[in-house]
């Protein structure tokens, strides 16, 4: 039982812990399937001379045209990095390596049958472009847990910090303490050559994909569980362990992590935690270190706090209307939301022109598992009503919902109710997408980031010497 796995945070994890990976490099197999680094390394020769071939025949025609807006405006449309995990289309929605969510779900193997697919499935398919295996799946399972180990002085830093320090500054912290450990950064100092870079990056990315649950786990109990922390359980996949380690049995909430954990994972290279982290990595600085970069970038307000903000106004919305309120009052709610020249958050997306896919796959968990929630019978109103306010002001390009306008509804529904830790769980899915694009840019050789910067002086004397067109 749960109960019996409780210990005191702070007591170490070295008794009941899985063991730590040694300094050599090892090799997972599980019954003559071969495992994932094997797989990857048979992969990388090509797609070099597919990038090589890519280059020499178009390295030097354009990709489109960069005006001021775009330049001063967030870089926003502007065409200039190579992410190979995942793409999103303004129409279609997020594809990993070309698959849809819907596709996601059908194909990739689930813990239980006809129920969300594991996201060590996934992380195969963002690491090959192939489906795997349920075997396959499962052998990526067991590499995570053999890798999961966390010494004892991330307790040490984490027990140093402040009681009240935000989850995500203990998340950037830990991950940081673990640092110490980067294989990559060893055989940098040793002088590795440069086409075995990926082989150690793919050590680290690995060891820390393997360590984030338990890390955000013990996080989630020293902030608010009074410090016990519960030991993995060792037939649980990693998105199930992840819950357990919180303190949540419930089969729905092993399901509902692992598809959470499935979709916040890759949105393809241009949002704040994913390009930070790859630019980071460009400069050599180990998965570690570019992984807590993305995560101080996740952390910020307008990028990982967004599902917070839906259910602040949510919790607002139903102390002025009541917990259960009609549709009508729920529509002149958004229209004072709006008339006050606030946003309604949880909907309209940067580069999307449709309903998020992601937005769909929880609402059809929800519509499966919660269909009576209160709160999902708010959100379910609040798409029939929004999109039809937003569009009749014709002034927003995408009135449908995102990801976030559902995300922490679900979470509240299985009792994970403290907001300020809902950014740790987006960061431990995200490291699935950018630490798998991390290794693929080190195969690569891509090189260091480095965009042109310029003054607003060197714009307005650009442009105000330039004739104007008729």
């Amino acid at each position: 039982m749960l109960a019996q796995a409780v210990g005191r945070l702070g007591l170490g994890l070295g008794a009941h812990s899985l063991p730590a990976v040694g300094n050599s490099l090892r090799r997972f197999c599980t019954d003559g399937v071969d495992d994932l680094k094997k797989t990857l390394s048979e992969l990388i020769p090509e797609q070099q001379e597919r990038l090589k071939a890519l280059k020499k025949s178009h390295g030097s025609k354009s990709l489109g045209e960069v005006t001021v807006d775009m330049a001063i405006g967030g870089m926003r449309g502007i065409p200039g990095m190579l992410w190979e995990t995942s793409l999103l289309d303004p129409e279609e929605g997020i594809r990993f390596r070309g698959l849809s969510i819907p596709e996601l779900q059908a194909q990739l193997p689930a813990a239980i049958p006809g129920g969300q697919p594991i996201p060590e499935g996934l992380l195969w398919l963002l690491l090959t472009g192939k489906v795997p295996t349920k075997e396959q799946a499962a052998s990526v399972t067991e590499e995570l847990r053999e890798r999961s180990h966390l010494g004892p002085h991330v307790l040490k830093v984490l027990n140093a910090l402040p009681d009240d320090a935000h989850p995500m500054t203990q998340l950037s912290v830990g991950v940081m303490a673990l640092q110490s450990g980067s294989h990559f950064a060893a055989a940098y100092t040793r002088g590795t050559h440069k086409s075995k870079y990926w082989e150690t990056v793919y050590e680290d990315s690995m060891d820390l994909i393997a360590k984030l649950p338990q890390l955000a786990a013990i996080i989630y109990r020293r902030t608010y569980k009074d410090g016990s922390q519960i030991q993995p359980h060792h037939t649980l996949d990693w998105a199930a362990n992840l819950a357990y380690m919180m303190g949540y049995e419930d089969v729905g909430c092993h399901e509902m992590m692992r598809m959470y954990q499935t979709i916040h994972s890759d949105h393809e290279g241009g949002n704040v935690s994913a390009h930070t982290t790859h630019l980071v990595g460009s400069a050599l600085s180990d998965p570690y270190l570019s992984f807590a970069a993305g995560m101080n970038g996740l952390a910020g307000p307008l990028h990982g706090l967004a599902n917070q903000e839906v259910l602040r106004w949510l919790k607002n919305l139903t102390a002025k209307l009541g917990p259960h309120p009609e549709k009508e009052a729920v529509r002149k709610y958004v229209e004072e939301t709006l008339a006050s020249g606030k946003v309604v958050p949880g909907y309209g997306h940067a580069v999307l022109r449709k309903t998020d896919p992601r937005y769909t796959c929880q609402r059809e968990f929800a519509q499966r598992y919660m269909p009576e929630y209160p709160m999902f019978k708010l959100v379910s109103d609040l798409y029939e009503v929004v999109p039809e306010v937003l569009g009749k002001t014709g002034k927003i390009k995408n009135p449908w919902p995102n990801v976030d306008a559902h995300s922490g509804v679900l979470l509240q529904y299985y009792g994970i109710t403290e907001e300020n830790f809902y950014t740790v769980l987006f960061g431990v899915s995200r490291a699935l997408g950018v630490l798998a694009q991390g290794i693929w840019s080190r195969a690569l050789g891509l090189p260091i980031e480095r965009p042109k910067s310029m003054t607003m002086g060197v714009l307005e004397k650009r442009f105000s010497a330039a004739p104007s067109s008729q």
